[in-house]
């Protein structure tokens, strides 16, 4: 398999591309994790990888999005992203995640990607705006890898983001990408609608075949002004999806992303280790993208080192997460994130102005931390790799008292299933 994946790569991937993969994300962005780690042991902070939404408008109305798509248009402008860039590639950090809404509708995406050729930056998108020549443009600059959302078949995309022909010009978006050898990867948000179409080896076969190189399955998170409940997996569906992401590892030739577990198959949360916290488009640094409140921003005058470094919000978000589960707070306990922004009097950080109503109204319910159901990667390759540079960095290990955690499925009994009952 790692042979089969090894010829795909020098075969159907440009040459210049795979090489700014290799040194910009893999060297040094191990580099990056590496200081991460030296960092913490020195009780120092800076996030080693950085989730930064730089436009909040999008073509499209998803199902559950948090997003402010509807918005008056907000963008994060050259100036504040190359200071913000130069500033985190000063601290190591070579990788990037850019987001949106959609990040292609960001007038001056390329001048951003043109002025760091030395940083690697991984593009969320849903491929409606790479045309051919998008796609050129690319392939010329080498430093961006598309990472192109699909949600389901034809009539399930069209349902799940709320346009018709989704699904099409989604494709079309990635046939340019594939055409010109471009490492173009494929995510999926897995839910009730498309976990059975989706989750399947024959999808799987089909990217391979159309030149994909990497997929993403993560879970659905019900958050936002219309957080779409219905569609979230059960634990059980959780366990099977992390079932088909390990033997998918061994037995195809695609790389396949996760962000929510270790070697071990441990639950992780990347907001709660440090690996990274989330920049939205007004520029207010939050802990995550869906965790929208936040007390400092990347417009302060502080250098970007020390707002990361002396933020309480940011600490006591992460200390009280790792205590209480290793999987996602947002999901599991509300009342907690609803006492944190009241104690550190965090602002809500969207345009709408209503996440302290949908806080109030959240549930608790089932993220990834299911104890008892770890499955270890069974991939020699992928569990080195996580052994070495992807793990809780230590998060857990001084803080996390399972006696703290609460299974969601049974909170009923013991949790206040809203941020104002655990008030009461």
């Amino acid at each position: 398999m790692y042979l089969r994946l090894a010829k795909r790569l020098l075969l159907e991937t440009d040459k210049r591309l795979l090489w700014k993969l290799f040194w910009n994300m893999g060297v040094k962005g191990v580099r990056a994790v590496q200081k991460h780690k030296r960092r913490l042991k020195h009780g120092e902070f800076f996030p080693p990888y950085l989730y930064i939404s730089i436009i909040n408008s999008c073509n499209l109305r998803c199902q559950g999005c948090w997003v402010d798509v509807a918005a008056k248009q907000q963008t994060i402008d050259v100036d504040a992203m190359n200071r913000m860039l130069n500033e985190a590639k000063a601290m190591g950090n070579s990788f990037f995640g850019l987001l949106g809404g959609e990040p292609f509708m960001h007038n001056d995406l390329f001048e951003i990607l043109e002025a760091h050729p030395d940083a690697y930056f991984q593009i969320f998108t849903n491929g409606h705006f790479i045309t051919d020549e998008t796609a050129k443009r690319l392939k010329k600059l080498g430093n961006a890898t598309p990472l192109i959302s699909i949600e389901g078949t034809e009539i399930i995309s069209d349902e799940r983001r709320g346009r018709d022909g989704v699904f099409s010009q989604s494709l079309e978006g990635l046939q340019n990408c594939l055409k010109n050898n471009l490492l173009t990867g494929v995510c999926t948000s897995l839910c009730q609608s498309n976990f059975t179409d989706l989750l399947t080896d024959e999808w799987v076969d089909r990217l391979v075949e159309m030149g994909v190189m990497y997929c993403w399955f993560h879970i659905y998170r019900p958050v936002g002004p219309d957080a779409c409940a219905d569609l979230s997996l059960t634990p059980e569906q959780q366990t099977q999806a992390r079932e088909f992401v390990v033997n998918t590892r061994v037995n195809k030739p695609i790389i396949v992303i996760d962000a929510y577990y270790d070697a071990d198959g441990k639950a992780l949360c990347p907001m709660t280790t440090g690996f990274t916290h989330h920049i939205n488009p007004w520029g207010d640094i939050e802990p995550c993208p869906i965790i929208q409140f936040a007390t400092d921003s990347i417009h302060e005058e502080r250098p970007l080192r020390e707002v990361f470094n002396e933020s309480s919000f940011l600490r006591d978000f992460r200390e009280t997460a790792a205590t209480h589960t290793r999987g996602c707070i947002a999901l599991e306990r509300p009342d907690l994130m609803q006492q944190l922004v009241e104690k550190h009097s965090a602002k809500d950080s969207t345009a709408r102005n209503t996440m302290l109503h949908e806080l109030d109204a959240m549930q608790s319910r089932p993220s990834q931390y299911h104890p008892g159901t770890e499955i270890p990667e069974r991939s020699l390759a992928y569990r080195l790799a996580k052994k070495f540079a992807y793990h809780d960095y230590g998060a857990y290990t001084h803080t996390f008292n399972p006696d703290n955690w609460q299974d969601p499925d049974k909170a009923d009994a013991a949790v206040p299933t809203s941020a104002t009952q655990a008030k009461l």
